[in-house]
């Protein structure tokens, strides 16, 4: 063998070196993939006379799987049965209203080792914050309980609220909460960007400032004052029943744990009279929270018929918060502009009462 043709084999065998080299390279570099299983019975066979023999035949597994399908039979799938359970959307972080942050695991948690981490305040400045894990077993998010384990968790910050929109400062500190608890579980957290985040809760708190509604109409004494006692007996004959505050009357919603229908508030320093009977009231305020309270359960003719049967019985004039007394033409305008802020409500799936539009306007 000549010194040329030897050079020529070092040679190529180098180049197949370099080529083996940048492949393996650029797979590794790529996304981790799953590894293939491996079916002993399906591995090609060396015959006699060193030709490959497969088995079974790709005739006959194009046989079997048509054979399958015209049968409608499933096929026995490889993957897990936890695996394929689809990921149920969380009751309590919404993206339309909240910054989502992912917090991974190397390996599923307790819920006693979650819930030993956890912040003490769900808090950041006026805004709240949940923090939810993914259980292992039931492919729910929920909050963190004792006796279940977690694969992952996620947090989400509401970005606005009647007290304005989430800025820096309340973004920084859900940051460092979030940040300790991810520590503590030894897990990565991963943040939106900041920038984008105030962004967002800017034009979502702008598009509830123009949307938002808070009925009110006062109910002024004609002639005598009235004592506590007499108002609240005429108010229960309009279904309304005492209030967990001080001053407050409250026509319950039908569903438990929904904000009330209407609220008639009065001074609270009537309600801690010792003798409902000596207190003296001359004005109630009337309420309806628009977007708190679904468009299907017209709470807007509730509460004009409210005002109407308790000014009757109460003999009170129906004034605006200006005290000019309101009309029959008055309702009926304000009826009109509702109906355009429920379809707009609507239309960003902001619907009034939805639990997204409760936690907006609260």
């Amino acid at each position: 063998m000549t010194l040329t043709t030897m050079l020529a084999i070092l040679g190529g065998l180098i180049l197949a070196a370099i080529i083996a080299h940048g492949a393996w390279t650029a797979r590794k570099a790529g996304p981790r993939r799953a590894l293939p299983t491996v079916d002993r019975q399906n591995e090609p066979v060396m015959a006699d006379g060193g030709a490959v023999r497969q088995e079974p035949g790709l005739d006959e597994i194009r046989s079997g799987l048509s054979d399958a399908f015209e049968a409608n039979a499933p096929l026995d799938e490889t993957v897990p049965a936890v695996a394929r359970q689809p990921r149920k959307p969380s009751a309590r972080i919404d993206a339309l209203i909240d910054a989502i942050a992912t917090v991974t695991l190397e390996a599923p948690v307790s819920g006693e080792m979650a819930l030993s981490h956890l912040p003490p305040s769900r808090r950041a400045g006026t805004k709240p914050f949940h923090i939810e894990g993914l259980n292992a077993e039931t492919g729910d998010w929920e909050l963190p309980a004792p006796g279940q384990r977690y694969g992952e968790f996620q947090a989400g910050v509401q970005m606005a609220n009647r007290s304005g929109a989430l800025n820096e400062i309340e973004y920084s500190e859900f940051v460092q909460k979030l940040q300790a608890f991810a520590d503590g579980l030894g897990a990565f957290v991963q943040f939106p960007d900041m920038l984008d985040v105030v962004g967002r809760a800017r034009e979502l708190d702008q598009f509830a400032s123009e949307h938002d509604a808070q009925l009110a109409i006062v109910l002024r004494a004609r002639n005598a004052a009235w004592t506590l006692g007499f108002v609240q007996q005429m108010a229960q004959r309009h279904g309304f029943v005492p209030g967990a505050m001080p001053g407050r009357l409250v026509m319950s919603a039908a569903e438990r744990g929904a904000p009330p229908l209407l609220v008639l508030s009065f001074e609270s320093q009537a309600a801690l009279a010792d003798d409902p009977q000596q207190s003296s009231l001359r004005e109630l305020t009337l309420a309806l929270d628009v977007p708190q309270t679904p468009e299907g359960l017209e709470p807007f003719a509730a509460w004009q018929e409210a005002a109407r049967g308790l000014s009757r019985d109460i003999e009170a004039d129906i004034c605006d918060d200006r005290g000019q007394v309101l009309n029959l033409h008055a309702f009926a305008a304000i009826g009109e502009e509702l109906f355009t802020l429920y379809k707009a409500l609507a239309s960003r799936d902001l619907a009034a009462g939805s639990l997204a539009a409760r936690r907006l306007f609260s």
